[in-house]
């Protein structure tokens, strides 16, 4: 006799359409599975509750929730042992849309059940982003409950009536559309249950165990256990040991090093929240991989991209989240504005602050080793966000080239009695390349100053930084000037030089010097024993183009050619042969002719300009020639260049010849 169907439409109007909406219009149709294990999931976490709180008295067995595909079909079926759900629970849950049990089940049963994840109604209806027809197989737990059949094909219209199901709880069985057939793939929804599925909290079943068995892996008798219902960051901290911690990331990131930290976040007020955090190893500073924080909702996979929950400078952690009290599938703004999320935000920040300081204090020594790899993120974050920053000066190390490292109240302890300018400024000099810089490094050293090792991406941007936050304290990098210039003890006495010297060594120099780039020669007395010539760049200058070079909203800067200083040592026994060479070879400039009057026309006062500018180029002309005929200069200047990286191509082919015929001129 065949079995009565009631048939009807789903109840659908202008209240409740909004929340499907708001909530379940996925712009990535996978995850449906996600929506339809957690509602099984919930079905058996219910189940398990009313046994504790005593309203069931049967025995319950191994709960757990099955998967099974026909590929062949494109039949997909999620099958638990839950509660299901009697015919008025489904006309009420199901046809209802947007009616959720979850609410009311938490309200009732809220000791014997920590949360729900789902809300059984809405997520279902997600089984029709793939699927061209639906079932439910349903039979309540209660006493004299009847077995529901319930169908769709996806248009309003419904069909329910009497089932044959034997066993409590509910199948839902999808039909996979042609359109979703990637879905009927074993692999794919392998795939999926690993994704949203890993750590739930019920175990989810799917296929067989496999065995390597004449030459190839068949399937056991075995059921296969997707995932793990036990994650580590959902045990209290206590009860574990750092190799547990690094055996779960081992296990969320098979490929990676061990990590250099681990943070267990465990807090129940204001809001609820669990996790660990790591901080990974980084090989190369700007490969640094982020979205590697999953976000779990009670052990449900939501997403990997967090940066609207945790500050942006976090986002370069590894690890995992979990809370339920962060709002899914809404907006980026929601979730910006939403005053938990804020909470939240603030507490992980609170906590990672908190776990480098304890190691500050407690584990120096593995503090300093792993430091290489940490500076990068602790750079980030104080230079992001200002509570973070406030922390991170009291932990926050600085190396310098020999290798030691001092916290920043320690090294200004160590070098402000020696690094103290006259202005009573402490100069902090860095390097960013010990064989680049190494000349300038070991002028400093024997001078008795200290140099710091600032070779990270975001150095400019931090020493910046830093001179705000440390009071009467200025940083330059070792070759941006001479060390008598950047630690001025005194007023220097400046060289006094007529415009006509001036303007005869500007032209000089520039003669033998590479084209495009910006020089500003100037000449100074810095001693006999010193260099003939001291190439550097404006530390100001410098330091902003690598800010710009790095987005530093400045890119002005980045667009500027190259400028250097060049420091012509007039005390150098070389540059006053070259000095006295071309006075000898070349004759002073003439008198330039007379300014036109003031009221001259304007024709007359351009041929008067021109007539003086003449004058300027054609003795110009005579230094440059000059200048380029003069191996000493060449030679003097190559060697600037060279010791700055600066000679390349032919400029540098001529100076390796040039320094050939003086070395057989001298010894052969």
């Amino acid at each position: 006799m065949a079995k009565k169907l009631n048939k009807g439409q789903i109840g659908v109007t202008t209240e409740n359409i909004f929340p499907v909406i708001k909530q379940f219009l996925y712009s990535d149709h996978e995850i449906f599975l996600r929506e339809l294990v957690a509602n099984a999931v919930d079905a058996t976490k219910k189940m398990k509750a009313l046994a504790l709180s005593g309203d069931c008295k049967e025995e319950l067995g191994d709960l757990k929730v099955r998967i099974e595909l026909d590929e062949k079909k494109k039949i997909l079926r999620i099958i638990d042992e839950g509660i299901g759900m009697t015919e008025e629970e489904v006309d009420k849950y199901i046809n209802q849309i947007a009616f959720s049990s979850a609410g009311e089940f938490l309200e009732k049963y809220k000791d014997q059940i920590g949360s729900i994840i789902g809300h059984f109604g809405l997520g279902f209806y997600s089984a029709f982003m793939v699927s061209k027809k639906v079932t439910i197989d349903t039979l309540s737990w209660q006493e004299g409950a009847k077995p529901v059949k319930w169908s769709c094909d996806g248009s309003p219209e419904y069909e329910m009536g009497a089932g044959d199901k034997k066993e409590r709880g509910t199948v839902i069985t999808l039909y996979l559309d042609d359109d979703s057939a990637e879905f009927a793939e074993k692999s794919r929804i392998e795939g999926l249950l690993n994704k949203y599925c890993k750590f739930m909290p019920v175990p989810v079943l799917f296929g067989k165990e496999q065995e390597w068995k004449d030459g190839k892996y068949v399937d056991t008798d075995k059921d296969k256990v997707i995932n793990n219902i036990e994650p580590l960051w959902a045990k209290a901290p206590s009860e574990l040991k750092d190799e547990d911690y690094n055996k779960f990331y081992r296990e969320l990131y098979p490929m990676k090093e061990e990590p250099l930290f681990h943070i267990h976040l465990n807090v129940d007020y204001p809001f609820n929240l669990t996790g660990i955090l790591y901080f990974p190893k980084i090989k190369e500073r700007m490969a640094v991989e982020r979205n590697k924080i999953s976000l779990y909702c009670n052990q449900m996979f939501v997403t990997d991209h967090v940066d609207n929950i945790v500050p942006d400078f976090l986002t370069l952690l590894h690890g995992v989240i979990d809370s339920p009290d962060i709002p899914l599938n809404v907006s980026r703004s929601y979730l910006q504005s939403d005053a938990n999320v804020k909470k939240i935000s603030t507490y992980i920040t609170k906590k990672v602050a908190d776990r480098l300081e304890e190691i500050f204090k407690n584990e120096r020594q593995a503090l300093e080793e792993k430091w290489d790899n940490l500076k990068l993120f602790i750079e980030y974050g104080m230079l992001t966000d200002e509570k973070f920053c406030e922390r991170a000066m009291t932990f926050a190390l600085l190396k310098n080239t020999e290798g030691k490292y001092f916290s920043f109240e320690e090294y200004r302890k160590a070098v402000e009695a020696g690094q103290t300018d006259k202005d009573g400024k402490v100069v902090y000099l860095y390097a960013t390349d010990t064989e680049k810089q190494y000349a300038f490094i070991e002028e400093a050293k024997n001078k008795g100053y200290d140099v710091l090792l600032l070779d990270c991406e975001l150095d400019s941007h931090w020493v910046n930084l830093l001179e705000q936050k440390i009071e009467k304290t200025s940083f330059a990098r070792v070759d941006s000037d001479s060390i008598g210039n950047l630690i001025r003890k005194d007023d220097k006495v400046k060289l006094e030089m007529k415009e006509d010297e001036r303007y005869d060594l500007e032209n000089l120099f520039k003669a033998v010097l590479p084209e495009g780039n910006d020089y500003y020669v100037t000449g100074d007395n810095l001693g006999a024993d010193e260099a003939p010539i001291l190439i550097t760049q404006s530390e100001f200058m410098r330091r902003y183009r690598e800010m710009s070079a790095l987005g530093g909203g400045m890119n002005f800067y980045g667009e500027m050619p190259d400028s250097y200083n060049i420091t012509v040592n007039m005390e150098h026994p070389l540059v006053a042969k070259v000095m006295a060479a071309k006075q000898a070879e070349v004759a002073p400039q003439g008198e330039l002719p007379a300014e036109a009057p003031q009221d001259a026309s304007d024709a007359e006062k351009e041929e008067a300009r021109k007539a003086r500018e003449a004058v300027r180029e054609a003795h110009k002309a005579d230094v440059q020639a000059f200048a380029k005929g003069s191996e000493i200069l060449h030679q003097i200047t190559d060697l600037a260049l060279l010791a700055n990286g600066m000679l390349k191509g032919k400029a540098l082919s001529d100076f390796i010849a040039r320094s050939r015929k003086v070395v057989e001129d001298a010894y052969l």
